[in-house]
Formats: structure tokens, sequence, C-alpha cells
């Protein structure tokens, strides 16, 4: 379960230290030798920027990493205080096999898992083919959520060889275990069809109170709890990613679990008008509420120093993020470099649209391999 109280344990236990405290946040900066050119800004500025991060609620400066981290506590909790009320105890990381095939390069196991004590979800299980490669300490693991498709799992699992979106096949054959979960969204219906209206009402009636997003969180939670209880995970070196949708569960996982060491969030619209975070079954109408005051350059932050890449395609149907998504990058590197001169963080605008062209395929390969502390492929 993950409640505002673990949050605050967590916070604490970083004020006591440093940012680089959190297990397995060290990964190695020698397989990311593009950091300097994704913390570059765009040629023509933007005024995307959300406020700084550098300052507290009172108006007090922040010039320390120990403020930082004080207010980072402060941050988390009322971020978690928005998305509302949850109090749902795990279930257990059993999981039932219900399907097994063999692909290029990885074997593929459909499962069957618990996200709730009585809601189940299914998944694609990718697991290299090479046993003989296989790290003492296990694999890397990697949770990949899917883009709003009919295809859910499929898509990032690379059942259709045509499909430019296969993130966990791609991290399968780089030497990952991958976990591609269903977004709960499809789970109302036996034949897996998007129903937003009732997967919205769903919520509503089992978790008063609480947001969209407020599940989509828990549902990561429970996907990575799922993948370190795989024999063959190193449960120390687990990465998130996602498109479109699956971003933005991306960047919430990353930013409440530090148990992720590392991220990508492929076209999720970084910046809350962005996209259609306003959405019921994301955050709801509050966020255009003019006395609101959260926004996403805090929740990158909350990655530090575990830290995201950010894929924007600029321009085109669907196109969310791009150089307007740099003020968010740049006011999370302001409190990063209280920590260290260059932050795990960035924005490569790839401007090939809402996909991930090959370009950015290799960034995010590269970017999720450094995560996992240079242990894939």
């Amino acid at each position: 379960m993950f409640t505002r109280r673990r949050c605050l344990t967590a916070a604490a236990a970083l004020v006591g230290g440093t940012m680089g405290s959190v297990p397995g946040a060290e990964p190695s900066d020698d397989a990311l030798p593009f950091l300097a050119d994704v913390q570059t800004p765009p040629a023509i500025p933007t005024d995307d920027w959300p406020p700084s991060l550098l300052g507290r609620a009172d108006g007090a400066p922040i010039a320390t990493l120990e403020q930082w981290l004080a207010e980072r506590k402060r941050i988390c909790a009322a971020w978690l205080d928005f998305l509302g009320p949850w109090e749902v105890a795990a279930p257990g990381n059993q999981h039932r096999l219900l399907a097994e095939e063999q692909a290029t390069g990885c074997r593929r196991r459909l499962i069957r898992y618990a996200t709730e004590f009585d809601e189940e979800v299914d998944a694609w299980l990718l697991l290299p083919t090479d046993e003989a490669a296989r790290p003492e300490r296990g694999w890397p693991g990697a949770v990949v959520f899917h883009s709003t498709t009919d295809q859910t799992i499929d898509e990032p699992a690379g059942t259709d060889p045509s499909d430019a979106v296969a993130i966990g096949s791609w991290l399968c054959k780089r030497g990952f275990v991958v976990l591609c979960p269903r977004c709960h969204l499809w789970n109302t219906t036996p034949a897996h069809h998007l129903d937003l209206p009732g997967a919205v009402a769903r919520l509503a009636a089992r978790h008063p109170g609480a947001r969209g997003m407020r599940k989509l969180l828990h549902d990561g939670i429970r996907a990575v709890d799922m993948l370190q209880s795989i024999d063959e995970v190193d449960p120390t070196a687990i990465v998130a990613a996602g498109h479109s949708l699956g971003a933005k569960e991306a960047l919430y996982l990353a930013a409440f679990d530090d148990r992720v060491t590392g991220a990508v969030f492929s076209e999720g619209g970084i910046g809350l008008s962005f996209s259609n975070w306003h959405d019921p079954w994301y955050l709801g109408d509050a966020i255009r509420d003019p006395a609101f005051r959260l926004d996403h350059a805090q929740l990158l932050a909350l990655t530090l120093p575990r830290g995201m890449l950010i894929l924007g395609g600029e321009a085109g149907p669907g196109a969310a993020d791009g150089d307007r998504s740099w003020g968010h990058v740049a006011r999370a590197l302001e409190v990063g470099r209280l920590e260290r001169p260059r932050p795990r963080l960035g924005l490569f605008n790839h401007r090939g649209g809402h996909a991930i062209p090959p370009a950015a395929r290799e960034r995010l390969l590269d970017w999720l391999v450094g995560g996992a502390g240079g242990a894939g492929g």
C-alpha cells in the first residue's frame, strides 16, 4: 500500500542524507554520453515555464539541498492529498500463467495478477531468451505502459511486427525482463474495449474521493511489486517507460515510487495544459482552477536523482511535447543542481510527431540501460 504516510517516511529518510542516497539511485553516467545534449535549451525560448521550485510556499528562498529536501516532502504530501484518499492493501504477488509463446529475442508469457483483492489485470511478461547472458543478480526489470489503443498490452509487447512503439520488446532484446500491464480503463468489459465512462464510474464507487491518476499510480506500483517478485529480475534495477497515456503513468510512478531507478516519458504532455490531464480519468477539472498551485515540474523534481527523459515530437496530430516542454525540465534541473552539476533529467525533441522514430528509440533505450546501472544488453 502506498500512502501519504509512506511518502513522508521516505522523504524524511532522504532529508537525513542526500538525494543520491535512494537505493539504486546511482546508475553510471557513462551510459548517458548525450546528457549534455538533452539539457540544452531550445534555440528559440518558450514561455511555458512553471514557477520556480527554488522557493518555499511562504516565499523563503531555497538555496541548499537540505532546504529542498524539506520542500520535497511538502510537495509530495500536497500531491498525494490532491490525488485523494487511498488505503488499499497490497493483495500479494502471485500470478497465473495464461499463455506462453516464443518471439525473436524474447519469451512472452501472458499472466494475470491482482491489483486489488477483487480486481485482476492481464499483462505480458517478456523474458530474454539467452539465459547464458543473465547477470548474476538477475536481469534488470522494466514496467512499460501502453498508449490509448485497443491493442493495449500487445502494443508494447511487440506482438504486431509493424508496431512502431513496441518499447517492451525493444527492452527485452536489450536484456530486460519487461512487464506490460493492461490499464484499468480497458478492464471493465470482457472484450477489453476502452470504456471511459464505465471506468470513471467504477472508480468513484469503489474509491470515493480518489482521482483517476491515483488509481493509475496504484496499479503502477503493483506492477513494480510484481516485477520485483520474478526470480529472474534484479529487484534493485527497475525502470519505467510509456508512450502517450503510458507516459502519464510512467511519470507518476517514477515520481512517487523510488524503486524506479530511471524512466522515459514519451509524448505524454508534461504541462497540465499540453494534453487532456483535465479529463476525469486523469486529474479532473480542478487543475483548471486559477487557484491550483501544483504542476508537473514538481513531479519531475521528485524523480531526481533517479531522473527522467522526456521525448517530444513537437508538431503534428496528437503531438504533446517538444520545445514547449523545456520550461518544466529547466525548473527541475535547477533543483537537481543543488545536489550534482548534471542531474539525470532531459528533453529530446525528435520532431517526429506523436511517435517514437529511430533516433528517439535509441535515446530511450540508452537512457533506460543507464537507469538500470548499465546492466541491460
